[in-house]
């Protein structure tokens, strides 16, 4: 949805994925040349390929520091805590992203052979030293100048009582403007829904603002510029944020207050319906790969998909999602939240005692740190809401005009499960403003794709579809009468 809910490098396996680590290089010693330059990899996560880079620059004094960068999921320039090498063996710690590699230099000095260790998963990160690292091409983002204006804005959420921190974009001529919010996919987003090099939210603003709509997108909570907690945050919650841009953009004399309407991606898209019911003053919804289905239903198609992808068998698929379901009969139905934690770390546990002797090594030393990160997941209060809430409630009661979009290849909101509901929700609701549409070869970023796999998105060069583009302004423009 980034339901996935990104984190860099963090390989998020619920409970059983009957998916096993490649077995490690072996370790042999060898005389270690310098290990200044830039070191590339690549990850293999199930479902992805991740490119990383190593940076590494040596002091006066011989003293090893650098720079790690993730290319595909366009993270640049994070510290490296630790550089160590002790005759060919060589060891890099990241504590912003709790990560360590380790590995052994070869004779030559051109390659290491180890394994990169986060979130209780080791995999294989072979490196070789390149001469530049790879840069990531993304034709569709805007230069400067902009042919409109664009202002860094603050406002508060008076009810919770946080400041949220945004960009508002704004034509140049033509005042008062309709306007539009983005609200992102799941997962702590910046303003631009920045993911695998990717800014889906910076390009749709570009658009529809050469298109004669003002656009608002913001920091998630507790994310950039914006205050607040998001760890104890729901989807209700991002709601009131997003209510508390609405009454903003009212205060803007450049802005028709009748004419405001909201873009959500993902979990945005179920905020959405959340803030039209509650905000009847809304213009209009636009649901890019919204759900209309509840969080369960949409995290087993996930999980399922992310296990083909990654070659389990349909046995290992049957035991992940049998171990899921009993997580989420506990997050249900268990009140008492140490109760909960308590019986979700049993199920975890139990999970892990059948791995076999090489999926247990890959999480050898690292079993209580995967445990803990494993339920502290499951029982967030996001969570909770995320599998207990039931989008087609909220969609009954929406009364203003929605557009329905999903690609046709996305595999993470699958059109044929959610579109139908969405729609059927609508109008059993009463409304008869819908419009509803798959489109053909796009995935969940509404990229041109080949299979919509996750592993696609960074590849593709494509941040969002012409076609895309192009159906979200022309509905925008006839619901808003501006040309």
């Amino acid at each position: 949805m980034s339901t996935m809910r990104t984190r860099v490098f963090l390989v998020a396996v619920l409970c059983c994925l009957g998916w096993a680590p490649p077995a490690g290089a072996a370790a042999g010693e060898a005389k270690a040349p310098s290990l200044e330059g830039a070191w590339l990899g690549t990850l293999k996560v199930p479902g992805m390929d991740l490119r990383v880079v190593f940076n590494i620059t040596a002091k006066a004094d011989g003293a090893l520091s650098g720079t790690l960068d993730s290319p595909d999921q366009g993270a640049t320039g994070i510290a490296l805590s630790r550089v160590s090498r002790e005759n060919g063996r060589v060891t890099i710690e990241v504590s912003a992203v709790h990560g360590r590699y380790e590995g052994t230099l070869s004779a030559d000095g051109a390659e290491v052979s180890g394994k990169w260790t986060q979130g209780g998963i080791a995999l294989d990160l072979p490196l070789k030293r390149v001469k530049e690292a790879p840069k990531l091409q993304r034709p569709q983002e805007p230069k400067r100048p902009y042919p409109y204006r664009d202002e860094e804005v603050t406002y508060p959420n008076t009810r919770d009582g946080i400041t949220l921190a945004g960009t508002l974009t704004m034509p140049g001529a033509g005042a008062p403007f309709p306007a539009v919010i983005l609200i992102s996919g799941s997962g702590q987003q910046d303003r631009d829904e920045s993911v695998f090099g990717h800014r889906p939210f910076l390009v749709l603003a570009d658009y529809l603002t050469r298109r004669g709509i003002a656009v608002l997108r913001v920091d998630d909570r507790g994310v950039g510029g914006s205050q607040g907690d998001a760890a104890q945050a729901t989807s209700a919650d991002f709601a009131r944020d997003v209510l508390a841009g609405v009454a903003y953009l009212k205060t803007r004399q450049e802005i028709d207050p009748t004419r405001i309407g909201l873009i959500g991606h993902s979990e945005g898209g179920l905020i959405a319906p959340l803030v039209a019911t509650q905000a009847r003053d809304v213009a209009f919804i636009v649901l890019l790969a919204g759900t209309g289905v509840p969080g369960d239903v949409i995290i087993e198609k996930q999980i399922a998909n992310l296990l083909q992808t990654g070659g389990a068998d349909q046995t290992a698929i049957d035991a992940a999602l049998a171990a899921q379901r009993r997580v989420y009969e506990i997050v249900k139905n268990e009140a008492d939240p140490n109760r909960a934690k308590e019986k979700v770390r049993a199920i975890v546990q139990e999970s892990l005692a059948k791995l076999d002797e090489k999926q247990k090594e890959a999480l050898r030393g690292m079993e209580s740190h995967y445990l803990d990160a494993q339920v502290q997941a499951a029982t967030s209060p996001w969570f909770r809401f995320f599998i207990t809430h039931d989008p087609k409630t909220v969609l009954r009661r929406v009364r203003c005009p929605v557009l329905a979009l999903n690609g046709e290849l996305d595999k993470q909101v699958l059109s044929q499960d959610n579109l139908p509901a969405i729609e059927q929700a609508l109008r059993e609701g009463g409304n008869t403003r819908v419009t509803i549409r798959e489109l053909p070869g796009l995935n969940h970023l509404f990229q041109t794709a080949k299979t919509g796999n996750v592993d696609e998105y960074a590849r593709i060069e494509e941040t969002m579809s012409p076609r895309a583009l192009e159906t979200v302004a022309q509905w925008i423009e006839a619901q808003t009468g501006r040309k």
